[in-house]
């Protein structure tokens, strides 16, 4: 496509620009790299149609492939791509961009990395950056705002004698721009450069043609309906797109150019409709802040009511407890002046002695009666002490914990909102926690609120983070593994909230989400297994070739085990994949193999394998009582006729009816490489079903093995690594 081609594609944007409907100035945002957050420079787009710079795509995955290095683990989402990357090298900048920097099945390098449009990761595939195209119209409308932002920044002659003067031209094939004199000697008539394009003064130089990146000596002269990308003729002929259905880039530009120039037209009819609606707006906010200013005073007064309460609650209990250590004072002090008085020299002592003297019988008798009963009593007292009051107030400790645990609670009123239920069967963990609720009355409900915390080993309950949410689902990211979290949901409308659901209790998975694909390129067999173009379903077929072996199936032919593995290998760390088993296969082997073993398999293919031939298959066979504790360089379990059927091991009961299970739902594989150990999970529990040792000595792949009809779907990431992505056209 030539560059007057591609200008007329946006020319029609340019027009509206120039007639003053749209200000240039008002496209800034969508001129500038999510990644960097500057103008763009020498944008690329990607897979997911978003446009990234090319000095930006590199840096992404340098960043990425030097952390896959350090960790040895697939987890690239830990840094934001929205931040300001640090500069690499060039040498290594220049290593990502030569062709030869792919990746194999059994060295793996990254060429996946986050979109920063749209934060989902997107696959460069095997030629990485040489395999995108340049957007060039992107790139010249950036040169034309540069323009009209320095419009008082004249562009200067190339080809002039210093001083330089002002440039009136650019020519697009010199790539240069000239003055009026010096474009009349370089460009002089009769000659071939006079028939050169030339435009305004830019320092924007494109190429006239766009060339393709599969074939860098042919031009784009095609356009692939299936993959929405321009193409040439050799990739129909004979490259990726040769099954795929192509129009003529004719066809495809001008499709293109009307649905964009209705969806303009559109957009510009609707003016004074969104004009209307801004003004709407803006009356929405205020009335927002006048009622939430006003609600903000409501809430105080109610505060304030609670806090008199609780004043008058409090000097009532102070009162009380000030009267009883009165009393119990007064019992003490008299208690002490009476023990006082049994004192020598002191009070009944002293006066006993002194009715001692007393020389007259009748007189003596008379006082010392009742003397003598006083003193008795007091030595009664003596032998057995009693206080005569009580020093606790534990009668007076005020009991606030169901206080406490409604004020705790306290929210706003609730009439008229039901509570909404959090979903079990939708609400899921595996990479991230995806948590889907219902509620009855959700066109009643302007948000809700989503609160998580983490449960600790011995039951400990954190703190609740809140997320408010406008829908009824909500992805939570940046979960630890191998962690219980609880989940609860409340509902708002204007000031009145709900009372929180039910908590949800899910465990993460035991170790970080490795993400792979089916490999197409490593022992794949095509005529056996179907893989979909996404390669994370692959179905096995018994087809014609069963059929024309029917004779052979009477004298003991079996069918063979089609194996299929992952594109990523693992050399380091702990991983966890998960995946489904169709309910209708016969049977299906999963696990991991080691590369070693995995070429053994691959280059001897044994076409007639009984499925007792492995040790770890679960059938019956008398070879695995031998292969307990050598380690293999490969662990598979069978699964099958939706069971789970659990190998034999010396530590568990070998009785045929306690080694099968039912077919979990999804199934979690986990791989401790440095540990040399592999565990089969029932991912609706997050329950381990069976776990053995396995020699990691080679780098170690995840295995598949189908054998009859039966399909394996790899369970896709909450958050999709490989995406679905839109038409557009």
């Amino acid at each position: 496509m030539s560059e007057s081609g591609d200008i007329s594609e946006f020319g029609y944007i340019m027009e509206l620009l120039a007639r003053g409907k749209v200000t240039i100035k008002n496209i800034e945002r969508e001129l500038i790299c999510p990644a960097c957050k500057e103008l763009f420079t020498h944008p690329l787009i990607l897979p997911c149609q978003h446009s990234i710079c090319h000095k930006c795509v590199k840096e992404l995955l340098l960043m990425l492939d030097d952390s896959f290095n350090d960790v040895g683990s697939d987890n690239s989402n830990q840094s934001s791509p929205r931040l300001r990357l640090p500069s690499p090298s060039m040498d290594k900048i220049d290593r990502i961009s030569r062709p030869g920097w792919k990746r194999n099945s059994l060295t793996p390098r990254t060429t996946t990395f986050p979109c920063p449009g749209c934060e989902h990761d997107v696959d460069l595939g095997e030629r990485g950056i040489n395999g995108l195209f340049r957007n060039f119209t992107l790139e010249t409308i950036v040169e034309r705002y540069r323009q009209a932002a320095r419009a008082a920044t004249a562009i200067m002659c190339d080809l002039c004698k210093p001083p330089p003067q002002e440039s009136t031209k650019s020519c697009m094939d010199c790539s240069a721009s000239y003055c009026n004199e010096c474009f009349k000697i370089y460009h002089p008539w009769g000659t071939v450069k006079a028939q050169h394009e030339y435009v305004g003064p830019t320092t924007n130089f494109r190429p006239k043609i766009l060339m393709c990146p599969e074939h860098e000596t042919e031009r784009i002269n095609m356009y692939c309906e299936l993959c929405k990308r321009p193409v040439c003729h050799l990739c129909k002929l004979g490259g990726n797109h040769s099954n795929h259905r192509v129009t003529t880039m004719s066809s495809a530009y001008k499709t293109l150019k009307e649905k964009l120039s209705k969806d303009i037209d559109y957009l510009i009819g609707k003016e004074s409709q969104v004009k209307s609606q801004i003004s709407e707006l803006n009356l929405l906010m205020k009335e927002t802040e006048c009622n939430g200013e006003r609600a903000k005073e409501e809430a105080i007064t109610h505060f304030e009511k609670l806090f008199e309460i609780l004043e008058e609650r409090k000097s009532s209990v102070l009162k009380a407890i000030d009267a009883s250590k009165k009393l119990r004072l007064d019992k003490f002090q008299t208690q002490m002046e009476e023990y006082q008085g049994l004192l020598e020299n002191n009070g009944l002592v002293g006066y006993a002695q002194e009715v001692l003297k007393e020389t007259d019988q009748s007189c003596f008798v008379q006082t010392a009666k009742q003397l003598h009963l006083r003193i008795q009593k007091a030595t009664e007292s003596l032998k057995s002490f009693r206080p005569a009051a009580q020093t606790s107030f534990e009668d007076y400790v005020v009991n606030t914990s169901k206080q406490t645990e409604l004020l705790g609670e306290l929210s706003f009123f609730s009439s008229g909102i039901d509570v909404p239920e959090i979903n079990e069967e939708q609400s899921k963990v595996y990479n991230n926690a995806l948590i889907n609720w219902h509620h009855p009355e959700k066109d009643k409900a302007d948000s809700y609120v989503l609160e998580y915390r983490k449960i600790n080993r011995d039951e400990e309950m954190l703190s609740w983070n809140e997320i408010e949410v406008c829908g009824t689902s909500k992805v939570i990211s940046d979960l630890e593994s191998n962690c219980n979290y609880a989940f609860r949901v409340r509902a708002y409308k204007g000031s009145i909230c709900s009372p929180c659901s039910r908590e949800l209790i899910l465990h993460t998975p035991p170790a970080p989400v490795f993400s792979f694909l089916f490999d197409e390129k490593c022992g794949y067999n095509n005529e056996h297994l179907l893989l979909n173009l996404k390669r994370d379903h692959v179905e096995s077929r018994a087809g014609f070739n069963l059929l024309l072996a029917a004779e052979r199936i009477q004298v003991g032919y079996y069918t063979s085990l089609d194996y299929i593995i992952g594109d990523v290998g693992i050399t380091k760390g702990k991983h966890f994949w998960a995946f489904r088993v169709e309910p209708y296969s016969y049977l299906v082997k999963v696990g991991v193999a080691s590369s070693d073993k995995l070429q053994e398999w691959l280059r001897t293919p044994r076409d007639t394998v009984s499925p007792r031939y492995e040790q770890d298959s679960g059938h019956d066979s008398g070879s695995e009582d031998t292969c307990f504790d050598s380690s293999q360089p490969f662990t598979l379990v069978t699964i099958g006729m939706k069971k789970f059927f659990i190998p034999k091991s010396p530590t568990s009961s070998n009785e045929p009816e306690n080694r099968v299970l039912p077919m979990p739902t999804s199934i979690g594989v986990f791989l401790d490489y440095d540990k040399g150990k592999v565990g089969f999970y029932d991912m609706d529990h997050m329950k381990c079903l069976y776990e053995r040792q396995v020699d990691c000595s080679h780098t170690m792949y995840p295995a598949f093995a189908l054998m009859g009809s039966g399909g394996i779907q790899l369970e896709e990431p909450i958050t999709a690594k490989y995406l679905e992505y839109q038409e557009t056209m």
